[in-house]
């Protein structure tokens, strides 16, 4: 060989030397000075169980349990285990075929492989449960039963906040980075507070080692526990939600499509929130989930979609506070303004009818709102964005406006603890330059002062603006967990921040809030007076429209109240929506005040009982729609399911 090819084979020969030194270095770690990889190695006759943690409890502002854990049993397979098995009896008793059989065996495998567990029949029926049990001994060593902690919900109420757990999905699995520390099999939070607190409520899954004998079957701890892991409990939440006020929303709201937000303005948290119809969460845990989910995925109530953060609405006549309130913060108003209206406005090219003819009903601020006069309330908008300080509607008057409305929480996420929000709307200068091309002034948009035109706002946006109101300025984001035990993290930091709104003066608030006291004390809201309690609030009747058969159509209004108690300080602030139902004074302003009565006195007067039973047994949902549902059978089976012995 040429000596000049000599450097390169020694340094080949190098190389190699240089890996095989590396293998046996490696393989001498593994065998000799690392023990657990050496017993584990040898230990086909030992069994690895994963032990699912006890996920965290959830507590209302009472600290009652309005969500707990049950034990099912799924049961799982080790395909490579399966050897000469009575296959016909299984499959009777799981009331499958052989080729469902099959077709199990084959998917565990896909997913986990043959030498792995996966669950073969999960969260088995009470009665399924039983038979195995019986016979598990025929199955062995291919199949276990292994427990497996479900949601239970004592109260039947809330499912729309408390949301579901349920399997992870295979393309949940492939995000390594949001799932990285979950398996094939494990549950984990979908919607609601299970999906925002997960991180929390999940707990730390623990794996225990078992000894084997000759017939698989588990005869004690392998090496005394030295390589088990417990599992760590997930950690508890506490609600400012009150159970109590939130099964009465439900019952008021039975037979109704709308929703309740109750709120704390005092810390923002959230007291109750329904959205009708609703339905039984029981009914989304156990053998029964996924068939459940399905009926109620396809009833044509939507039960599942939460009207409270995800519907938006034009809020009618229960805007006008804020439309006040901007009017006399920017000085084109004062409490005294008075305008005259004889039963329609005539600011615009064309007459704008309202309800009101009777002289003086719009005299000064307190009686525009508690008269609820239109004309008052559109001339006042027109006012505030045609302003010349700010140069016109069309220069800084429109944007200024649509700033305000921002600054009150309309227009955009507010940032409540559960998923799926929506934003709703403010139409802004851009907004309507966009529709308008350019060709539009304050007539164009003057609904807006009624709360009408393309202004949509969600129930919560709503309630939440009673808390500005009743704060004089002031709110905390609207939120449902009040504390998190032993917590150690900040998910609950920026609910504790006080935020201030757009520095509105205490006078203009009291303007306001005097008018709204009027409403309910002499106005049109009187059926919401509660003895002894000063309320200040707001009817409103949105006009509502639907597409039919491909033309726009007035359809019948939607029924709106918003309101707060006690007036002088508020320890409640309320947004009530009856869809399709009228005015707000008729169904909305009863709830209202029914549920502010139950919270701050814990009960209903004797004397309102009659009101009770009649909003409880109105029916306002449209009968052909409620013909097609599924919800009433639906929970009427989950409590004969849950009651099966």
């Amino acid at each position: 060989m040429s000596v000049f090819n000599q450097p390169r084979k020694r340094v080949i020969q190098m190389i190699i030397l240089g890996m095989v030194i590396l293998i046996i270095t490696r393989l001498f770690f593994l065998q000799v000075v690392e023990k657990k990889y050496a017993k584990l190695a040898d230990a086909n006759a030992v069994l690895r169980k994963v032990i699912y943690p006890s996920r965290g409890i959830i507590y209302d502002r009472q600290n009652r349990s309005i969500l707990g854990n049950d034990v099912l049993y799924d049961l799982v397979v080790t395909p490579a285990s399966v050897k000469s098995i009575d296959t016909g009896y299984l499959c009777n008793i799981l009331k499958i075929d052989k080729e469902e059989f099959r077709k199990r065996i084959v998917t565990a495998i896909i997913k986990n492989g043959r030498v792995r567990q996966s669950v073969f029949a999960p969260l088995l029926a009470p009665e399924v449960f039983g038979q195995l049990q019986e016979s598990m001994y025929l199955f062995q060593p291919g199949f276990e039963l292994v427990p497996r902690q479900i949601r239970s919900y004592p109260y039947s109420a809330a499912a729309n906040i408390l949301g579901y757990i349920a399997e992870i999905s295979p393309a949940m699995l492939k995000d390594t980075g949001n799932y990285a520390s979950y398996n094939s099999g494990d549950y984990l939070g979908f919607t609601g507070l299970e999906k925002t607190y997960e991180t929390v409520l999940m707990g730390q899954r623990g794996i225990q080692y078992l000894i084997k004998d000759n017939l698989n079957r588990p005869q004690g701890a392998y090496e005394n526990g030295e390589f088990d892991s417990a599992a760590v409990a997930g950690r508890n939440l506490r609600l400012s939600l009150d159970i109590e006020l939130q099964v009465l929303g439900e019952k008021l709201m039975k037979g109704k499509s709308g929703s309740i937000v109750a709120i704390d303005p005092q810390t923002g948290g959230i007291l109750a929130m329904v959205s009708g119809p609703s339905f039984d969460p029981n009914l989304l845990t156990g053998p029964y989930r996924s068939a459940n989910f399905s009926k109620l995925y396809t009833d044509t109530t939507k039960p599942l979609f939460n009207r409270a953060i995800q519907a938006t609405y034009p809020p009618g006549s229960t805007f006008k506070p804020m439309i006040a309130l901007v009017g006399l913060d920017e000085g084109v108003i004062t409490p005294s303004f008075g305008y005259p209206c004889g039963g329609a406005y005539y600011g615009c090219s064309r007459p704008i009818k309202c309800e009101h003819h009777d002289a003086g009903h719009a005299a000064n601020l307190r009686l525009a709102l508690s008269h609820s006069c239109n004309s008052y309330f559109s001339h006042v908008y027109r006012l505030s964005v045609d302003a010349a300080k700010f140069g016109g509607i069309k220069v800084g008057g429109m944007q200024k406006w649509a700033d305000y409305m921002n600054n009150f929480g309309f227009g955009h996420k507010i940032g409540v603890d559960i998923p799926s929000e929506g934003r709703g709307l403010v139409p802004d200068k851009k907004y309507y330059d966009a529709r308008y091309k350019g060709s539009w002034n304050s007539c164009t948009s003057v609904f807006l002062g009624i709360g009408q035109g393309e202004l949509l706002l969600t129930p919560l946006q709503m309630a939440n603006a009673m808390c500005i109101v009743a704060n004089r300025g002031s709110y905390y984001i609207p939120h449902f967990v009040a504390s998190i035990d032993n917590d150690n993290t900040h998910l609950l930091d920026k609910y504790k921040q006080k935020h201030e709104v757009a520095h509105i003066s205490d006078t203009a608030y009291s303007a306001v809030i005097h008018g709204m006291t009027d409403v309910v004390e002499s106005g049109t809201g009187r059926i919401a007076q509660i003895e002894g309690i000063s309320v200040g609030g707001k009817t409103g009747t949105a006009e509502n429209y639907g597409i039919v058969n491909g033309v726009r159509t007035k359809l019948k209004n939607h029924a709106v109240f918003v309101a707060f108690a006690p007036a002088e300080k508020a320890r409640i602030a309320i947004a009530v929506i009856v869809e399709n139902s009228g005015f707000g004074a008729k169904y909305a302003a009863p709830i209202a005040s029914l549920m502010m009565e139950k919270y701050l006195k814990d009960s209903i007067s004797t004397k309102r009982q009659p009101l009770l039973k009649t909003v409880m047994e109105t029916v306002t949902i449209d009968q052909a729609m409620l013909a097609k549902s599924h919800l009433d059978s639906l929970n009427q089976n989950a409590v004969i399911k849950k009651n099966k012995p």
